[in-house]
């Protein structure tokens, strides 16, 4: 076996890699970079599984970030245990094969209850008073407390929300260097996310995504270069591209017009029902599953949903299955967004009746995917001096609302989820094995394979 890094860069393209990444651009040219084939959904929970279990989402189970939980009336996103995964997992199969393979992931998603060696992973205090408190949760549990000492407590806020920087890519990239120094693992999976914050809130076709891409380069060639040091083989990926977007649909209103979508009033704000709702579209990012109970209902929805301006398609069940989407966890239909269009989750027809977790950052309520939680609301006049408010009574324990971030999406710049139309848009995969990558452009499903040559050769 050969100890093998993946460092995970997400919204990497080969486009990007150039002038603002002069370290991966002068690393690949050693190398060898490859395009992966863009998947649907590309987006990050769908991504991951298939990389790691070299199947695609109607064998592992993860049609998208979130889907709704028919067994429990529940839409729900952002799930971490790694019991939702119904494949067989890398490391599994590396077990299988050499007993004493050992395996970290290091925020990878469904990271808990996982079969990996070593971990760490975003798990939150929610205290009763409402306050959220960052922090993680590890395997071994010791590995809480002296990350901790070592890099301070992880910066959540940086991680997600309109705070989101270079400093949580950077606590990660940190915190991988202590697990391989004090654990050895033969298999270190690392996600570093700071690309996917910009790309969606100014674009990709804004300068500013410059200096994005320069701190990126900068934390890769610290930790490529660590790596190296210690012989480990290191291998870059990507999971998708993101494209430049301006215009949010929201196919949930237009269901609710029609009768469809069934809300509930909770003290002036409404909210989805979606156990009431005869359907309703679960959005993440430019693709949406409708979830639709009555069967009679599919060829009218269909043809409703396709007259959107913004949809590009709209799957049926032989569109799911050339998909690889055809599994119980997908709706009855599943829309994909054209290349300037994204799908918003919103379904209130009146902004004063949006619901009280419309503008906060709120992951595990909101029934879809929310990319202006990057954003400050434009319409508030002194945003600092209002989350400073905020903060003072959080500080003097009483309970609040960090009310910040806008309930429309016009300031959302970029997307992702569809297969883009460009080669340069698709995700990458570079290594200084050249052997290891022997065609330009792979399936998703054989990145399992490259990972696997890797450490096994």
């Amino acid at each position: 076996m050969k100890k093998t890094a993946v460092i995970n860069v997400v919204g990497l393209t080969p486009d990007l890699v150039g002038e603002h990444t002069p370290f991966l651009k002068s690393w690949a040219a050693k190398g060898k970079m490859a395009s992966v084939e863009a998947m649907l959904p590309a987006v990050t929970c769908s991504v991951q599984s298939t990389y790691l279990t070299g199947q695609m989402p109607d064998k592992h189970g993860i049609v998208a970030n979130g889907w709704y939980f028919r067994e429990m009336d529940e839409i729900k996103f952002w799930r971490q245990s790694n019991k939702l995964v119904q494949a067989p997992k890398i490391w599994e199969a590396a077990k299988e094969r050499d007993p004493d393979f050992t395996c970290a992931n290091l925020f990878w998603w469904y990271n808990m209850n996982s079969t990996v060696d070593f971990l760490v992973t975003p798990r939150p205090i929610y205290r009763a008073d409402g306050v959220k408190i960052p922090d993680i949760l590890t395997h071994p549990s010791s590995l809480r407390d002296e990350l901790r000492e070592k890099l301070g407590q992880f910066p959540l806020f940086n991680f997600w929300g309109p705070n989101t920087n270079i400093q949580s890519s950077q606590w990660i990239a940190e915190s991988a260097k202590y697990v391989f120094e004090k654990l050895q693992p033969t298999l270190s999976l690392v996600y570093l996310p700071h690309l996917d914050y910009n790309l969606q809130r100014i674009g990709p076709d804004n300068p500013g995504i410059g200096q994005d891409l320069l701190e990126i380069d900068t934390i890769c060639e610290d930790l490529i270069s660590y790596y190296e040091s210690h012989n480990v083989q290191v291998i870059v990926l990507s999971e998708y591209g993101i494209e430049q977007v301006d215009n949010p649909v929201s196919i949930n209103r237009e269901l609710r017009k029609s009768g469809y979508v069934t809300v509930r009033d909770e003290q002036g704000g409404e909210v989805l029902i979606p156990g009431s709702s005869r359907a309703f579209a679960v959005a993440d990012h430019q693709i949406a599953h409708i979830y639709i109970r009555e069967k009679q209902d599919i060829p009218e929805i269909k043809k409703l949903i396709e007259g959107l301006p913004g949809v590009e398609k709209v799957l049926d069940e032989d569109g799911k299955a050339r998909h690889h989407l055809n599994h119980e966890r997908s709706g009855e239909l599943v829309a994909i967004a054209d290349e300037k269009s994204w799908f918003t989750y919103y379904y209130w027809l009146d902004d004063a009746k949006a619901p009280d977790f419309a503008p906060t950052v709120d992951i595990h309520t909101k029934p879809g995917y929310d990319p202006a939680e990057l954003l400050i609301d434009p319409k508030i006049t002194y945003p600092k001096l209002k989350a400073g408010i905020r903060l003072l009574q959080k500080k003097l324990g009483f309970r609040y609302t960090m009310d910040l971030i806008p309930i429309e999406g016009s300031g959302v710049k970029g997307s992702h989820g569809r297969i883009p139309t460009s080669r340069e848009k698709h995700p990458l995969i570079i290594s200084q094995q050249v052997d290891k990558i022997v065609k330009d452009t792979l399936h998703p499903t054989e990145v399992f394979n490259v990972i696997n040559s890797h450490i096994f050769e």
